[in-house]
C-alpha cells in the first residue's frame, strides 16, 4: 500500500497531539486501548501544523515548468495550484525540501482557497462498535475525497512512512465522499473493530485526500503529488491520555 511517508520526530508529534482534542467521554484504565471513547478531532492542513504543504504546488516563475511546495512564506492567495508531473515523496519536517518538481496539471483552485479548507471529525467506540462522523467547509468545490486512518511506529525512524487504511471497509468502498459546489461535505460511517488510538509504540491519525483526477483507488490512497493530495489531517491521542482526562 502506498504510504504517506511522514518523517516526524516524537517531540513534534507530542506537541501536535496535546491540547488539540476534546475528550468528551472516555472509559479506560491506562491501557493501550480504552474500552469506550468519544473524541472530537480538528482536521488541519500542513501549514496549520507547522509543516510545508506536501501535495499541492505553485509555479514561482511563470512558464518555467517547475513547481514548488507551498510554504508559510508564500503569501499570494490568488496563486493557482498545480499537481506535480511525477510522484513526490512526503517529507514534511524538512523545510528545505520544497522542490523544484516538474509541473503537472493545474488543479483549478487557488492557494488561498486550498488553505481555507477546514474540518472536524468525531470518532467513537462503544463496546466494540466504532463510528466516525465529520463535517467540512471550503474543500475543493465538487472535489472527490477519501478518508484514511494512518499509523506509524513510535519512536519514529529515518526514513519513515505511515501505513494507511481506508476508514470503514478495507476495500475502500466506504471512505469516499464528494464536496458540493461550495466545498461543503459531511461524512458518516460505522465499523468494527473500533479504531485503535495512539499508544506507547504506535501513533495513529486521521486524514482526508483530494483526488484531482476524480478517481479513487480502492484500498490505496493513490499516487501523492500527481493525482492524490493530502488536504487535512491530525493525530489521535493515546488511550492513556483519555483515561487521565476523566
Amino acid at each position: 500500500m502506498k504510504a504517506l511517508n511522514y518523517s516526524l520526530t516524537a517531540a513534534f508529534a507530542a506537541l501536535v497531539i496535546y491540547g488539540t482534542f476534546n475528550f468528551n467521554h472516555a472509559i479506560g484504565h491506562g491501557s493501550e486501548a480504552a474500552t469506550n471513547y468519544k473524541i472530537e478531532v480538528p482536521l488541519k492542513n500542513h501549514l496549520q501544523l507547522g509543516m510545508n504543504e506536501q501535495d499541492v504546488f505553485i509555479e514561482k516563475v511563470v512558464g518555467s515548468g517547475q513547481v514548488y511546495r507551498v510554504t508559510a512564506n508564500d503569501k499570494d492567495a490568488a496563486a493557482p495550484l498545480y499537481a506535480a508531473a511525477r510522484p513526490t515523496a512526503h517529507n514534511p519536517i524538512d523545510p528545505k525540501d520544497i522542490g523544484p518538481f516538474p509541473k503537472g496539471q493545474r488543479l483549478g483552485i487557488t492557494q488561498g482557497r486550498w488553505l481555507e479548507g477546514s474540518g472536524k471529525a468525531t470518532v467513537s467506540c462503544d463496546n466494540g462498535q466504532g463510528a466516525l462522523t465529520a463535517s467540512f467547509q471550503k474543500l475543493v468545490p465538487g472535489g472527490v475525497y477519501t478518508f484514511w486512518y494512518f499509523f506509524m511506529a513510535t519512536p519514529f525512524s529515518e526514513p519513515f512512512s505511515t501505513y494507511d487504511l481506508p476508514i470503514g471497509a478495507r476495500s475502500g468502498t466506504e471512505n469516499i465522499f464528494v464536496a458540493d459546489r461550495n466545498g461543503t461535505a459531511s461524512y458518516s460511517v460505522k465499523f468494527k473493530p473500533c479504531l485503535q488510538l495512539s499508544g506507547e509504540q504506535l501513533t495513529a491519525g486521521l486524514a482526508i485526500a483530494y483526488h484531482s483526477d476524480g478517481k479513487t483507488y480502492a484500498g490505496s490512497p493513490g499516487t501523492f503529488g500527481t493525482v492524490s493530495h493530502l488536504h487535512l489531517f491530525n493525530f489521535l491521542p493515546k488511550a492513556s491520555e483519555l483515561a487521565a482526562s476523566k
